[in-house]
């Protein structure tokens, strides 16, 4: 199965994709999406493609970058963590550079990825971790077929402050 639409591609990291990643991982705001407590430098960035395991049975993850085709450019990252392959289930995540959100890009990269966890890993289900006031994030996966399914009271840390997550997932047919 091919990972492209008339509109994006998805494919592995690689060098070219250093700057598009150097912005998304120092960005203010995106804490919350991932694990940094500190800048990413662009040599880490480098040094983290160079080592990139594609295989999602050992390294447990797959980390995608979606390419919009109209201009040739890397505009975010998709991903699926916490893969277990017993229970055929993991967590999609996703992140579009600012400049680049609202274009619909989001909406195809996580359909494309639905189909290959469905088609081509045989997942029985992904699930999402969102931050209640996210609003754009809810509606995205809403509009991929995710349903809600849980809410974690104060799970994200804000500074002093928590935020509530809800949990969204989508079973795939058999």
């Amino acid at each position: 199965m091919k990972l492209t639409s008339t509109d994006i591609i998805l494919r592995a990291p690689e060098p070219s994709d250093i700057d598009m990643l150097y912005l998304l991982e120092n960005a203010s705001g995106m804490n919350e999406c991932g694990f940094a407590t500190a800048p990413r430098s662009r040599l880490e960035i480098s040094r983290y493609i160079e080592s990139y395991n594609a295989d999602i049975y050992s390294a447990r993850e797959l980390r995608l970058i979606i390419i919009d085709r109209a201009t040739g450019q890397s505009v975010g990252t998709i991903d699926i963590t916490d893969y277990e392959p017993r229970d055929r289930r993991g967590f999609a995540g996703i992140a579009i550079v600012e400049s680049e959100r609202g274009k619909g890009m989001g909406t195809k990269a996580l359909d494309l990825l639905c189909s290959y966890a469905s088609e081509v890993l045989g997942m029985h289900q992904l699930a999402a971790q969102i931050a209640c006031d996210n609003e754009a994030s809810r509606r995205l996966f809403d509009r991929c077929g995710f349903k809600p399914c849980g809410m974690l009271r104060s799970w994200l840390r804000r500074g002093r402050h928590y935020a509530d997550a809800i949990i969204v997932q989508r079973l795939f047919p058999d």
